[in-house]
């Protein structure tokens, strides 16, 4: 089994854990973690016993962003892995096929906040706090524009680039880049029932819906609804799509095969 150094995998049942696990630093985001990510995303996508990933952070923060100290120069690599860069990170989470679920207990800002956007559901504390804050420090938050701009309209998103001010929780939901807010006590609670009701779905059909939805989303829209109409019919052609229309007319529980 790989050992991991920046990040712990817990892969008991149908959702795994994926936790940022250098709570010291506020879970910075670097080659190394990106590396980690992006090895252990690979192997939870070739697992058929997983299939919802819940991804947090260890101490009081999501996530605070990139590794600053590795910016000005290169670091010793502290991982078994090959080191990873945002770009490859992304494309792995958004072609991963299993639905990521971020479960976000604290601060996700800069980098931790493109990783949370990039996670395809997010459910956040009420204390949580999030923001594009580069600007702060002279930088500008260049590789997760992608991600944000996808999620929240242009006028909110360069405000928060040019201002880098920090969003509430209650902000951060009305711009868009939440699902739920709820109170801290009851975060691992609300993520881990989601993640539950998404796990008994048929995976084959989550994992097609999940590749046409990143897909399509950047074709123009006839381009689109043609590569969506292919799409449905491998849905169709499914032997999950048969065992659930008969399950539904015979009024019982569908049976999963994945396939």
């Amino acid at each position: 089994m790989t050992q991991y150094h920046t990040i712990l995998v817990d892969r008991g049942g149908p959702v795994a854990r994926v936790t940022l696990n250098r709570p010291e630093k506020r879970n910075p985001i670097g080659l190394d973690t990106c590396g980690e990510l992006v090895h252990v995303l690979t192997a939870l996508r070739d697992d058929p016993a997983v299939r919802v990933v819940v991804l947090t952070g260890a101490g009081n923060a999501f996530s605070a962003g990139g590794d600053l100290g590795s910016m000005q120069g290169p670091a010793a690599a502290v991982s078994a892995v090959a080191p990873a860069s945002l770009v490859e990170l992304f494309t792995t989470m958004h072609d991963l096929g299993k639905p990521i679920i971020a479960m976000v207990n604290g601060h996700a800002l800069a980098g931790g906040l493109g990783l949370m956007v990039a996670c395809d559901l997010a459910i956040a504390a009420d204390t949580a706090t999030f923001g594009t804050t580069e600007i702060q420090v002279g930088l500008w938050p260049m590789m997760i524009t992608a991600e944000i701009t996808r999620n929240v309209g242009r006028k909110r998103t360069l405000e928060m680039m040019l201002t880098g001010r920090r969003l509430d929780a209650a902000e951060a939901l009305a711009a868009g880049l939440l699902n739920r807010v709820v109170p801290v006590a009851e975060l691992e609670a609300v993520t881990m029932k989601l993640a539950g009701e998404i796990a008994d779905k048929s995976p084959a059909a989550v994992a097609l819906g999940l590749r046409a939805f990143y897909r399509s989303a950047d074709l123009d829209l006839e381009p689109a609804l043609r590569y969506l109409q292919a799409e449905l019919g491998r849905v169709l052609a499914l032997e999950d799509a048969a065992e659930g229309i008969t399950a539904f007319l015979t009024k019982r529980a569908p049976v999963w095969k994945g396939r």
